[in-house]
């Protein structure tokens, strides 16, 4: 039998695709998992019972139905504790969720895990993210729901664009080895949609080349990480001068400054195609 150490040090980041293009993280040291955003609850328990992993957590980063869709049926069979979003209400879901918000700290015995709570709202209101210092190889890994997207961002469907620039700026923070555990795999329209905005960008041309290679073999682009964000996501880069001068020439809009160029490309990216 593993040590419980060993479990620790044995963790696996498992991205379970779920509807059309949702992942659903799973966490697990081999013997007990932790689900993040399980909107369905049947490709979860597909998954756990392929693994004979059992679900020992359930993080929870907006209220959007293809986030929270699945949790009660998951806790039918069991109750398992629910950590959600202080800002959102979650419905029949409420009574059995723990609330929490930015500054706080969310930890689990098995699998052992730490998590530092990010308020990053935009795309809803009291959207939250969670944020792992260093798994015992060192490496951090962030869970941030529709907030940060590879190439991309989240719609703003409740937030403003200072809410999410800001959401962003946090995000980009983080340091450049951060795994980043996005919750879809919208990466190719999200590259078509950089490419329009930063045509010159040599890292963003590998990487459509790249993301497209692993799509056409069955792969998921993620996670990416921050430092490859900086890079290639147009969203995290509003304040380059050829992101901007992009813009306004597609646009004839003038750009004075990063929130201008921001809220440009969200409105753009909405209508894209």
């Amino acid at each position: 039998m593993k040590s419980p150490l060993e479990y620790a040090s044995s963790c696996e980041y498992v991205p379970v695709p779920a509807f059309e293009d949702n992942y659903i993280w799973v966490v697990s040291d081999g013997r007990n998992a932790v689900a993040v955003d399980p909107g369905d609850a049947a490709p979860v328990r597909a998954y756990l019972a392929k693994r004979g992993w059992r679900l020992s957590a359930i993080l929870l980063t907006h209220h959007h139905n293809d986030h929270v869709g699945g949790v009660a049926e998951l806790l039918a069979g069991e109750r398992v504790p629910v950590y959600g979003p202080a800002g959102e209400a979650l419905g029949s879901l409420d009574p059995y969720v723990t609330r929490v918000h930015g500054g706080q700290s969310v930890h689990l015995k098995a699998p052992a895990l730490d998590f530092s709570v990010l308020d990053v709202p935009g795309h809803t209101r009291g959207h939250i993210a969670y944020f792992q210092e260093a798994d015992p190889h060192g490496t951090p890994h962030l869970f941030c729901g529709d907030t940060l997207f590879a190439c991309g961002c989240g719609r703003l469907f409740e937030g403003t664009p200072t809410q999410m620039l800001t959401s962003l700026d946090g995000l980009a923070a983080l340091p450049g080895n951060t795994q980043v555990h996005c919750a879809h795999e919208y990466t190719l329209s999200n590259i078509r949609f950089a490419l329009a905005c930063d045509p010159e960008n040599s890292a963003l041309q590998d990487w459509s080349r790249d993301a497209a290679a692993l799509r056409e073999q069955g792969l998921p682009t993620l996670p990416t990480t921050i430092a490859h964000e900086r890079a290639v996501n147009p969203f995290l880069r509003a304040g380059d001068a050829a992101v901007q001068a992009a813009l306004t020439e597609a646009l004839h809009e003038s750009v004075p400054d990063r929130l201008a160029a921001f809220t440009l490309m969200r409105e753009w990216k909405n209508r894209f195609r």
